[in-house]
């Protein structure tokens, strides 16, 4: 069910801050736990203002995204590479899922940046310990989908509704969900 290169979509009662109407590309999930990334959570900070040699690089807007709650002192960076790029022949680059690829923000951007079509910086992550993930999927917290290449550089629009919508019926009737249920 859950594996890397899925997408955990917040269903509509999980109303936690830091979670509410998030879409979380899965990056690692094994016996230790799971590692997402927030996905449409964009800060005002630029790429460009922390970490100026890969802003060419960063798919638009040209933020650094919020990847969630832990470690937001450090980045992750996520990846499209073009396609045939041989990902397991590239020092800085690591495979998480089809094109998708973990980069390795100390490697150098020239050599990463023609394999690449865009690229996301996230600050901090989300992240489960072994179990938990489980907990909070047998109680109806996240819907588990399976993700689009594109989704991790996706920057434009809601992202939680646009997962939903091209999911067949009833679960696509999902991203009609108002913001603010008490406002409607």
């Amino acid at each position: 069910m859950v594996r890397p290169g899925t997408l955990l979509v917040s269903a509509t009662d999980l109303v936690e801050p830091s979670f509410r109407r998030t879409v979380v590309y899965i990056i690692e999930h094994n016996d230790a736990g799971s590692l997402g990334v927030v996905l449409n959570r964009p800060s005002d900070t630029a790429v460009h203002d922390v970490l100026p040699n890969w802003a060419e690089l960063a798919a638009s807007p040209r933020a650094l995204y919020i990847g969630g709650p832990v470690k937001r002192d450090a980045a992750l960076c996520l990846a499209l590479v073009k396609v045939g790029t041989p990902v397991t022949e590239v020092p800085g680059l690591r495979r998480v899922d089809g094109r998708v690829a973990l980069v390795d923000l100390d490697s150098d951007p020239e050599v990463i940046a023609p394999l690449v079509e865009g690229l996301r910086v996230f600050a901090g992550y989300a992240g489960w310990t072994f179990g938990q993930l489980e907990g909070e999927l047998d109680r109806g917290d996240w819907i588990v989908l399976s993700a689009l290449p594109s989704d991790p550089i996706a920057g434009r629009g809601d992202l939680w509704a646009q997962v939903l919508r091209r999911q067949p019926l009833p679960l696509s009737l999902l991203a009609t969900h108002p913001i603010e249920v008490e406002r409607n």
